[in-house]
């Protein structure tokens, strides 16, 4: 019985998310269908292919079928108080509030997120972080990407003003805090009560990687930073889907800064933003870029 309610539950969310959806989907489809033949590119015509058939997604990709949030296991610790799932046998805590379907919801969508096919992947067989490394997680959230990485790290910056996540992420890496430190402090290109510059913070400390999911401020960061660029020349994974122009500031900047840089694979539909939805419709999630 149990197994047919998470059916049906699942069924009438889908259609509601269809139908008010639909609208959207549609302009998207105009859109990529009018674009000239010799312009498309196939990665848009396999986005296309897959809006004419599949609800609108932020991931217009099979792999999002592929996640059930009725698969997460959520467990509670009494002594805290929150939530918690088990990221690759590690406990990852949830903000207090959320609840059971909450976390089931939200861990699902880190997974969509992840996976391996995703255009916001952090990283891939030949881009990640690496034992021994100095790693900064900026925009860190719930910490998914740093409790991937906090066992292979030597030490492990973590960028986060919300408190509701700081006081989850004090949970998460408590077996680690010799070598993680929690900064509340938004990243940007300037020091002040509540912003600091990469460079201003770490002075010459050793960084060998920067992952940073900041709302459209990875820019900023990249100002702020630009003597840790030159002289310890990190690793980047920098979203660029928050604003419309972001993939190609990004691009711009960092080729500039003597950076080799690639895009994920595929496409974002950003679903989220302040801003109505307008062509081209389509963003890069991420940038990822090195020097040798």
């Amino acid at each position: 019985m149990k197994v047919i309610i998470k059916a049906l539950r699942k069924y009438l969310r889908e259609k509601r998310w269809e139908l008010k959806s639909a609208p959207l989907k549609r302009k998207i489809i105009r859109y990529l269908e009018k674009l000239p033949k010799d312009e498309i590119t196939t990665e848009q015509t396999e986005v296309l292919n897959h809006l004419k058939t599949h609800c609108l997604s932020a991931f217009p990709y099979l792999f999002v079928g592929y996640h059930n949030q009725e698969d997460v296991q959520p467990f509670f610790d009494n002594e805290r108080k929150m939530y918690y799932v088990l990221h690759e046998g590690k406990r990852l805590y949830f903000r207090k509030g959320f609840n059971v379907s909450t976390v089931q919801r939200y861990y699902n969508g880190l997974q969509i997120e992840q996976d391996i096919d995703s255009p916001h992947r952090y990283e891939t067989e030949t881009f990640k972080v690496e034992q021994g490394d100095v790693v900064i997680d900026a925009g860190a959230a719930e910490g998914n990407f740093a409790l991937s990485a906090v066992e292979k790290a030597n030490k492990l910056y973590i960028f986060e003003v919300d408190e509701g996540w700081i006081e989850a992420l004090e949970a998460t890496f408590s077996p680690w805090k010799e070598k993680v430190v929690i900064v509340d402090k938004y990243v940007s290109d300037k020091t002040n009560d509540t912003c600091v510059s990469l460079d201003d913070y770490f002075g010459n400390t050793r960084i060998d990687l920067i992952k940073a999911d900041i709302e459209g401020a990875e820019i900023q960061l990249i100002e702020g930073a630009k003597n840790i660029l030159a002289r310890e020349k990190p690793k980047l994974a920098l979203c660029t889907y928050h604003r419309k122009n972001d993939a190609d500031n990004l691009h711009l900047t960092l080729t500039k800064a003597n950076y080799s840089v690639e895009f994920s694979k595929g496409y974002m539909i950003f679903l989220w933003g302040e801003e109505p939805l307008s062509p081209p419709y389509l963003c890069r999630g991420l940038i990822r870029a090195k020097k040798d």
